[in-house]
């Protein structure tokens, strides 16, 4: 198919602590089936951990936390939007939308049968996971929720104040203008300590050139910013589900990402299960905080899975 792209596997050669077997579920663009990829470590019939990426990471963000989770007895799900990391690649920004990360999301589940799922959901993966669990709510036990968000264009107490603010006003901008989009150099400016040449390496990996990016420019076009844009009356219907969603509901986000700070009180308020849960702070973390601080996130999680599921 001539829009779509597949970026070529030598890409994905020796990527450091990244020797997961990789698997691929497809989904559907209408009549188009595309192939949507994943990690998928530990015991098969045990509890889910799903580690859902935000833009323009993949499932190589997840390397220091698959492990250690995978070690602790759960089986660990980690896939790759459409457009991102190994999966297929739509060359057209149009060809994306919010409603259809949320839709391949809800398909790739279903698809695997995936039941009893821990969501660890950071950046764009709270806006396009909580949206899948309001979905289908059966499915999902807990949630671990770092540095993301699910925005409704309400003044608190919904919303946030002064939101989206200029930060988030001028990255949109950007996007929304650019053809080309440094995918590495993103990940390094929003971290306190900046990763290594081999682990930035790895976050372009899937990208060989600017054709390739279509989704990571695109999809943050797609935040709704404003009550009048796509996606605000779905997120105001998912924040109904989760306004009833009794189950465990964690927060973990960092100490150093002035983007979704203001959100981490938003969900500790909203969200019944968040009364009562360990809520902690992650220090010396910037956005990216499951490349800074994989280990202790790992631990949060193993903790909550441990206490859900006991």
């Amino acid at each position: 198919m001539d829009n779509v792209l597949v970026t070529p596997a030598a890409r994905f050669a020796a990527l450091p602590d990244f020797n997961f077997a990789s698997h691929f579920c497809r989904v559907h663009d209408g009549d188009i089936a595309l192939n949507m990829h994943y990690v998928d470590e530990g015991p098969r019939d045990k509890p889910v951990a799903l580690l859902l990426h935000g833009e323009p990471t993949w499932s190589f963000l997840y390397r220091k936390i698959i492990p250690v989770v995978a070690r602790a007895g759960y089986r660990v799900v980690a896939p790759d939007y459409i457009g991102f990391g190994r999966s297929d690649k739509f060359a057209t920004r149009s060809a994306y939308s919010y409603q259809k990360f949320v839709d391949w999301l809800c398909e790739f589940v279903t698809s695997l049968d995936l039941q009893r799922i821990t969501m660890f959901c950071q950046d764009w993966g709270g806006p396009i996971g909580l949206r899948a669990l309001a979905t289908l709510p059966e499915r999902f036990a807990a949630v671990l929720a770092t540095n993301t968000l699910l925005p409704t264009a309400e003044p608190p107490p919904l919303g946030v104040a002064d939101w989206p603010g200029t930060l988030i006003e001028n990255w949109v901008n950007t996007c929304r203008n650019a053809d080309d989009l440094p995918i590495s150099e993103l990940v390094a400016h929003t971290c306190v300590t900046r990763p290594s040449p081999e682990v930035l390496h790895g976050y372009d990996a899937p990208f060989p050139n600017a054709s390739f990016k279509a989704a990571p420019l695109q999809i943050t076009c797609l935040i709704p910013t404003h009550a009048h844009l796509p996606g605000i009356a779905e997120n105001r219907a998912a924040w109904q589900v989760l306004e009833n969603f009794r189950k465990p509901f964690l927060t973990a986000f960092s100490d150093s990402d002035p983007s979704t700070k203001a959100w981490e009180q938003v969900f500790r308020q909203r969200v019944p299960g968040a009364q009562g849960q360990p809520h902690c702070e992650i220090k010396g973390a910037g956005h990216f905080v499951q490349e800074e601080k994989g280990a202790e996130l790992a631990e949060v999680l193993v903790e909550l899975m441990n206490r859900t599921y006991r």
